[in-house]
Formats: C-alpha cells, sequence, structure tokens
C-alpha cells in the first residue's frame, strides 16, 4: 500500500485559510480619503492701495470632484489684527482651509499688502525694496529684498516695519521673529533731511538701535540711513519705493 502523506495537504489549507481571513479583515478596514483640492482665484500675492474697498477673488476646494465648504481668516503680521483692513496699512496673511468628510484638513494662503506709496516730498509712506550693508559688507542676499513697509499713523509720525532693512527676516529667512520694530520718523523737514527718530530694538536678539543721516531723494524714490545695533553691528540701509 501506498502512504500519502496529509502534511502537505494540512499546509495548504492552513494557507487558504490565513489569505482568506487576512484579505476578509483588510477589505473590511480598508478606506480611500480625498483630500480637499484648492484652486484659487486671483493671484496668490496682491497689493492694495490703502482706502481702497477690497473684494478677496476667493478659493475652491474639491473633494473627489464635489465642491467643499472652505473659510478664511486674516492676520497682519507687523500690527496685529484678525481681519484685513483697508484702512491700515500691513502686510496681511488670508489663510483658506476646508475639511474633508473623513476629518482630514487642508489650506492654502494669500498675502495682501495694503499700502501708500508717498511722494517722498510730503510724506515718506510706501512699500519698498531694501538693500543693506552690514559693517561694510555686502552680498546678493541683502540686495533687494522685498518688502519694507514704511506706515502714518495718525498723529502725522510714520513707522517702519523693520529698522534694520530686513537683514535677519528676509535676507537671512529668519522669519519676522528677528525684525527690528518700532522706529518712528519724525518728518520736521524732508527736503532739508531734517528727521528725529525714536531708539527701538531687536525681537529675539534684544539690544537697542540707534538711526541717523536718514536722507531721502524723491528723484530715486530712496531713502537712506544708518542704523547701529548695541551688540557691534551698523545697518546701512537703503530703501527704494516700489511702483504698483
Amino acid at each position: 500500500m501506498k502512504n500519502i502523506s496529509i502534511k502537505p495537504l494540512i499546509l495548504l489549507s492552513l494557507l487558504a485559510v490565513c489569505f482568506v481571513g487576512c484579505k476578509d479583515d483588510a477589505e473590511s478596514i480598508s478606506r480611500v480619503t480625498n483630500y480637499p483640492d484648492f484652486t484659487m482665484n486671483g493671484d496668490d500675492f496682491i497689493i492694495h492701495q490703502l482706502g481702497d474697498a477690497f473684494t478677496d477673488p476667493g478659493v475652491t476646494a474639491t473633494e473627489a470632484g464635489a465642491e467643499i465648504e472652505v473659510t478664511n481668516s486674516a492676520s497682519g503680521i507687523y500690527r496685529g489684527g484678525s481681519s484685513l483692513d483697508v484702512n491700515t496699512s500691513d502686510e496681511y496673511h488670508i489663510t483658506y482651509s476646508a475639511t474633508n468628510k473623513d476629518g482630514f484638513a487642508g489650506s492654502v494662503g494669500r498675502t495682501v499688502i495694503v499700502v501708500n506709496n508717498g511722494d517722498l516730498v510730503n510724506s515718506i509712506e510706501g512699500l519698498y525694496t531694501s538693500t543693506v550693508v552690514r559693517n561694510g559688507s555686502a552680498s546678493p542676499q541683502y540686495t533687494d529684498m522685498a518688502y519694507i513697509l514704511i506706515w502714518k499713523k495718525a498723529d502725522g509720525t510714520y513707522v517702519l516695519s523693520d529698522g534694520i532693512g530686513g537683514y535677519y527676516n528676509m535676507g537671512r529667512g529668519y522669519g519676522t521673529n528677528y525684525i527690528a520694530p518700532g522706529m518712528e520718523v519724525t518728518t520736521n523737514d524732508i527736503a532739508a533731511n531734517d528727521f528725529t527718530i525714536t531708539d527701538f530694538g531687536v525681537k529675539t536678539f534684544g539690544g537697542a538701535c540707534t538711526t541717523a543721516n536718514m536722507t531721502v531723494d524723491p528723484a530715486t524714490k530712496t531713502i537712506n540711513f544708518v542704523t547701529t545695533w548695541d551688540v557691534g553691528y551698523d545697518f546701512d540701509v537703503t530703501l527704494t519705493q516700489v511702483s504698483f
């Protein structure tokens, strides 16, 4: 009589059971989720005239081709606020968010700079690119950096978004925690380059800054000044007004 081993048959049966069981388990927990897909209307960067009405171009979001709800929020990075204010010069970031049916969220953003350009004869407010020479050293990464804002307060004084011209914020790419806010300018006589400038500090790093030798040239649309930081650096800043 020929002996037949049943071990292979048992093994095959066990594998079949395992395969079917695992397949059923996988099918029971498998799911496809479609993340929000955004379409932005208009540009993701807008320069907007101070005081003019602003209409948000809007953003749409879809999930697997079906449109879903989009919410938005805005904040000003230099002057604060939780909404875009067309009467307040600032750089505003608008965030558009949507959540799919499974609870997964996504977002896209738009930057809107609200600003007014002065004529540099009667007003120095405006939007500027910045070139900075630190302690006599120049580099392409600190040339034509975008952007520095100058806004006018109700009392007639002017404030710069960064009194060292964006050297660390934009040039080094450290972000707005490394700006030097609080530089206020009283224009005693712009034509005579007669200004009174308050002292200020550098966020995160600390230290005190003083600014001197400010000159304004309406013909070239430039402002130049030197800020001395008490940790041992001089920033020679040239601002060039941006037309829009």
